[in-house]
């Protein structure tokens, strides 16, 4: 069974190896403080793309307001 030797009396090397220990890693976490959007604020980006999106909710991706003629192929 090993004694305890506080961390103050072992040699460097031995100090780095269990502050090493230690430490961890961000794993691919950005650190920075992040701030939520403000929901009620006024957002270009968001209507541009409702809108978009509305348009495009018709079917094939062609505009909404296009409506072909119909009897146009009998004639």
């Amino acid at each position: 069974m090993d004694r305890f030797v506080p961390l103050g009396k072992k040699s460097k090397k031995e100090q780095k190896k269990f502050h090493a220990k230690q430490r961890r890693t961000w794993d691919g976490f950005s650190p920075v403080t992040r701030t939520v959007p403000n929901g009620k604020a006024y957002n270009r980006k968001k209507l541009k793309a409702d809108e978009r999106r509305s348009s495009r909710d018709f079917g094939n991706g062609k505009s909404a307001f296009f409506i072909p003629k119909r009897g146009l192929r009998n004639r």
